[in-house]
């Protein structure tokens, strides 16, 4: 059994009808309550709700120095699955940043319209990871091959991402050992992955990464309370009694509930 999972992203937005538009009906979410300033999505009807939308008009873009979201990262179960959302999302008009084969995953990359960080992904049998000779995870970006993608795409269905769940968060932060420091200890993470640069991933249960961190950019300065992006992540962690409410080095909101 796992013992840590993202269990939900909560993020600040500025038109809240803008983005509940753009996570239903082109990304194939499922409204489960949507009221003045909120909303509350799910990966499919009848399950949970993964992400929360709050919108608050007078809230500033993050500066681009600042600490915060670099991607919240949807893990979909299977390559399959991944392929359809593909085509689904292709044909509603979704623009996407990137696409990457990172060894252990495959990974397509875009953002949302208030610039949020998303990739949606399917991860490799663990058997195939690629390793180190010093026997560490050996992530890789290498470009993905759409055509072998999408030619073993599911058919088209009605809710995409049924079975999804988030994999991963990747967070930009101002210092990575103080970052990687309060994470082992909030979390119970180990490193998994030190050797890319300006970044570091740490896991339970022997995943590949359920946290990334980067420096990318430079970040000087930590989040800016009450900006567009990241407004909470919450962490499901086995072992824990009663929620708990943290903030991270860069003031990052955390939340940590029990499995």
């Amino acid at each position: 059994m796992n013992s840590l999972q993202v269990a939900s992203i909560h993020l600040r937005v500025h038109d809240l009808a803008r983005s509940v538009e753009f996570y239903a009906s082109r990304l194939g979410f499922s409204t489960l309550n949507s009221s003045a300033g909120r909303a509350e999505l799910a990966v499919a009807p009848g399950v949970p709700a993964v992400l929360t939308l709050t919108e608050d008009h007078a809230a500033q873009p993050a500066p681009r120095d600042a600490a915060g979201l670099f991607h919240a990262a949807l893990l979909l179960p299977s390559r399959a699955a991944l392929g359809a959302w593909l085509r689904f999302a292709g044909e509603r008009g979704v623009e996407f940043d990137g696409f990457s084969d990172h060894g252990v995953s495959e990974a397509i990359y875009f953002s949302d319209p208030d610039g949020n960080g998303l990739e949606f992904y399917a991860d490799r049998p663990r058997e195939q990871w690629p390793f180190s000779a010093n026997g560490e995870l050996a992530m890789v970006t290498r470009p993905l091959v759409l055509p072998s993608l999408l030619a073993e795409a599911a058919p088209t269905s009605a809710t995409p991402l049924a079975g999804a769940h988030w994999g991963h968060l990747h967070l930009r932060v101002t210092d990575l050992d103080r970052s990687e420091k309060f994470y082992r200890a909030a979390l119970g993470v180990a490193l998994t992955q030190g050797s890319y640069p300006g970044a570091r991933f740490l896991a339970a249960d022997g995943y590949h990464h359920h946290l990334g961190l980067n420096t990318w950019g430079q970040p000087r300065v930590p989040q800016l309370p009450g900006a567009l992006g990241l407004a909470a992540a919450t962490f499901a962690r086995a072992g824990e009694t009663a929620t708990r409410e943290l903030r991270d080095p860069d003031g990052i909101a955390l939340r940590l509930v029990t499995m």
